[in-house]
């Protein structure tokens, strides 16, 4: 099934920048928010309560396929309704335990299922898997993001321009990663190190679900794989205090509110990718990576942030993929499914190539 309207739902910064970027591509767009508000769009947005499932499935019934920029909790049953009106689904979910539930009518769904499409997981797979394909043998592949203020403050160096209730579920669940040609979790806050990125001082350690579903398709191929969050110094050691030994954990949502109330968000921002992966070619050992900087960018005469364009643009760009025919477009899409450089060939892709 070809994709030509698509309902975006929820118009956030992210949600509302996909919903422009896929009207400036092309698509026949409708948003969709619990409380649209009045502002002049290109594209009709209607009010949809989505707790209404009869509500839902009339409205999926009139798309190809549906764009989900909500909290994670709500995109499975999102997923099921998309597979049952066949239509195509795609979200930006990090969430494991969600991805793990789409994948099981995923496989055999006759439109496609995309969870995982946003910065990490997605974009940043699809840099992984691309410098995988470079090497004879690979014996590991490193993937780090970090979506962080230009001019931090204070010990936790940090700004909530990502959902509050995405960080905090990456912070507190354990984390896939190959080791030693293992499948294996790990705790997460974890495996600290130091990266240096055009002469900034980073930190990294372990966070849940950035690899996607990578460790299963390399499990056996790569012997080392693992992602971490990148931050500024001393970031990790605030985060483990609040959420463990002020036992912040067991209080999720109340974990969240403290943390954008403390350190709410910024438009001068920067999002650091850096993957690197080392193996053999013809015999020798080398090291490939992929190091980028990415800062606000103006689209369309509006200045946009890091984290709002590389999210909104990582998603846009796999759809404009699946509608030109350069992807399946039924069953479960893996994102290191997806090539590097035909994800650049596109017009919202080349946003990656060009900043």
């Amino acid at each position: 099934m070809e994709i030509q309207k698509i309902a975006v739902l929820g118009l956030g910064k992210v949600g509302l920048l996909a919903a422009e970027l896929l009207y400036k591509s092309g698509f026949d767009v409708v948003g969709f928010d619990l409380n649209p508000n009045n502002s002049d769009f290109p594209f009709p947005v209607r009010a949809l309560d989505l707790s209404s499932k009869n509500g839902v499935i009339d409205e999926f019934k009139k798309v190809d396929a549906v764009l989900s920029c909500l909290p994670f909790h709500l995109n499975t049953n999102l997923a099921k309704i998309a597979h049952v009106t066949k239509i195509h689904y795609f979200d930006l979910t990090e969430d494991v335990a969600t991805t793990k539930s789409i994948i099981k009518f995923g496989d055999s769904s006759k439109s496609l299922m995309a969870p995982q499409c946003g910065l990490a997981p997605g974009f940043i797979a699809i840099v992984g898997a691309d410098l995988i394909t470079k090497f004879d043998s690979c014996r590991s592949c490193k993937m780090r993001v970090g979506a962080l203020p230009q001019n931090p403050t204070g010990l936790m160096g940090y700004a909530f321009n990502w959902s509050p209730e995405g960080v905090v579920n990456e912070y507190l669940n354990d984390c896939e990663v190959i080791e030693s040609g293992q499948r294996k979790w790990v705790s997460p806050m974890e495996w600290h190190e130091n990266i240096y990125i055009g002469g900034v001082k980073l930190e990294a350690f372990t966070t849940s679900g950035g690899l996607g579903t990578m460790c299963k398709t390399f499990h056996g191929k790569v012997a080392n794989m693992d992602y971490k969050t990148m931050r500024y110094p001393g970031h990790m050691a605030q985060m483990n205090f609040f959420f463990h030994e002020l036992l912040m954990r067991d209080r999720r949502k109340e974990a969240g509110e403290i943390l954008v109330n403390a350190k709410p968000p910024v438009n001068d921002d920067i999002v650091y990718v850096h993957a690197a992966a080392e193996g053999y070619i013809n015999g020798n050992l080398e090291r490939k990576e992929f190091v980028r900087g990415y800062k606000p960018i103006e689209i369309d005469g509006k200045p946009r942030t890091a984290i709002a364009w590389t999210t909104a643009g990582s998603v846009v760009a796999i759809i404009e993929l699946v509608r030109d025919g350069k992807l399946p477009n039924n069953g479960f899409l893996k994102q290191e499914e997806i090539s590097l450089s035909e994800f650049f060939q596109t017009p919202t892709g080349s946003l990656f190539k060009n900043n």
